[in-house]
């Protein structure tokens, strides 16, 4: 594969990444509210009511999932586990607003994200100083009291950053968000669909995929003064990923007669100013309509390329020294 074939390939991992976060970042957004909007009109009173929770900005929170019934609901060490960071806390009731009465039903879903919008979007990006990668692993959200206590008037709103799976339920994170790579990667050995919307998402590899991840590459040791371009990423990826192929294959003759072709993805400037260092290696199998062959099984054994097992490969030599092919791919 010649290296300019490779860069075009970084070019479509850039974007299919890029449209995998926003789809995930949305499904994020519907996930945000443990409690689910009710329709309750039951009076509060008028006077001052406690809030659900005493978290302020740089408290972390965290809460024990079963089934999408939450319980623990607590505040931890943002070093330790947990699935929210809070970025600022509002009281809904300073806003004179019928919306938020007393006797006002708590937000529904679409209500909820335009809240997170108006009162998180602003101050989150503060909080977290710039460092934000919207296309990365972190998406801005809110929690509303749940609904007993929103019906006894308490109207906090808590902004911060989450981290969630494919399918929009909130995942177990450490450490403060501004401080973490916010790359939204995968482990080597898992395996990746591209779906009808150009989002990707982890499947078994013994089902339909297109991507399988060799590695996990950290860039910041590479480019620790500069914000590398595609071209410089492209230039040093093409080595490393393809040295990463063989790795994950046993050998040069593996990826050879696999059929399969190193791809890497990269970081475009503002996620790599936002917080983001770190990209994946892959196999796929590159078409000539520029799309990615569909893949059944791990590469390591017994897969096949759109339904058929790899096309057989002319006999070669062995490669003793496969160094000095720097990084060019078969």
């Amino acid at each position: 594969m010649s290296s300019k074939k490779v860069a075009g390939f970084a070019g479509v991992a850039a974007l299919v990444v890029a449209s995998g976060v926003g789809a995930y970042t949305y499904t994020a957004s519907q996930h945000a509210n443990a409690p689910h909007p009710q329709t309750s009109t039951s009076s509060a009173p008028a006077a001052s009511v406690g809030s659900f929770t005493s978290a302020d900005a740089g408290a972390c929170l965290t809460w024990a999932d079963n089934g999408g019934k939450v319980s623990k609901f607590e505040q931890t060490d943002c070093a330790s586990e947990h699935r929210f960071e809070v970025s600022s806390r509002e009281d809904l009731n300073a806003y004179p607003s019928k919306e938020f009465s007393n006797n006002a039903a708590k937000p529904d879903l679409t209500r909820q994200a335009q809240l997170r919008e108006e009162f998180c979007l602003s101050p989150t990006l503060q909080y977290l100083g710039g460092t934000y990668d919207p296309l990365g692993r972190y998406s801005i959200a809110s929690i509303l009291p749940p609904q007993d206590a929103w019906e006894k008037g308490d109207r906090t709103l808590l902004c911060g950053v989450q981290a969630t799976d494919d399918s929009g339920k909130v995942i177990i994170t450490s450490g403060k968000a501004a401080e973490q790579d916010q790359s939204r990667i995968f482990g080597a050995g898992q395996c990746l669909l591209i779906d009808a919307a150009k989002a990707t998402r982890v499947v078994d590899c013994q089902q339909d995929h297109q991507l399988e991840i060799t590695s996990v590459v950290d860039l910041q040791p590479v480019f620790p003064q500069v914000i590398p371009s595609i071209e410089d990423q492209d230039n040093h990826l093409q080595q490393v990923c393809t040295q990463a192929a063989r790795d994950y294959l046993g050998g040069d003759d593996p990826l050879y007669y696999s059929t399969l072709q190193p791809f890497w993805t990269t970081l475009p400037d503002n996620s790599w100013s936002g917080g983001s260092h770190s990209v994946n290696c892959a196999l796929v199998f590159g078409q000539e309509d520029g799309n990615f062959g569909v893949l059944h099984g791990t590469a390591k054994h017994g897969f096949t390329i759109n339904g058929q097992p790899p096309a057989p490969r002319p006999e070669r030599a062995p490669i003793v020294n496969p160094e000095v092919l720097e990084g060019t791919a078969p």
